[in-house]
């Protein structure tokens, strides 16, 4: 479910060692399956356990997650990088927008959760998303973009080269894609 890379092991272990006997960690997702999920770590005093919590046990700790948030958290990394910046610790769950759909989920679904959990982490960086508005009968996935996406000079790049290559590599059955979005340039713009 949640793998937790040795560094961040070592990261934890310190600061659980400051804590009351027993205290661990718990992983959780808040607004899960929604476009504002957030993901986050804090500690887990043995009262705070819940009987419906899953149990994860590493080498140095145990993390606890709640039944809510255990489908968003599927595939999820906790990491501690250290580099010439100083340290930081990650979590990236790309299931927390939106719950892992199987592989013989309908077309709609498994382009939606594509869309959802890959590309529009990358798009939130400039300030914009792409929702999927429908696939035509001849295989093409229909696009509106929102947000710095609407308007940016970058778009037919991001759209062709970025998204639409990324989307037929994973989906065969996909001809292409077409933006519907009315594109005009302001404020909100990236570029």
């Amino acid at each position: 479910m949640i793998l937790i890379t040795d560094a961040a092991q070592e990261h934890f272990a310190k600061l659980l060692a400051s804590q009351e006997e027993g205290t661990q960690i718990r992983v959780f997702v808040i607004n899960p399956g929604t476009p504002t999920a957030e993901c986050g770590v804090s500690y887990c005093p043995p009262d705070a356990v819940e009987a419906t919590d899953t149990e994860l046990k590493f080498e140095k700790l145990s993390a606890f997650i709640d039944e809510l948030s255990a489908p968003y958290l599927q595939d999820a990394v906790i990491d501690f990088v250290t580099d010439q910046l100083g340290s930081q610790l990650t979590l990236k769950a790309p299931n927390a927008k939106m719950r892992k759909v199987s592989d013989d989920a309908p077309l709609m679904e498994r382009v939606e959760y594509q869309l959802q959990s890959q590309i529009n982490p990358q798009l939130a960086s400039h300030g914009g998303r792409v929702s999927l508005m429908e696939i035509t009968d001849d295989g093409i996935a229909v696009l509106q973009f929102g947000g710095g996406c609407n308007g940016c000079s970058m778009i037919d790049v991001t759209l062709k080269d970025g998204i639409e290559k990324e989307l037929l590599q994973n989906f065969p059955e996909l001809k292409g894609v077409r933006d519907l979005t009315e594109h005009q340039r302001g404020e909100h713009s990236f570029y």
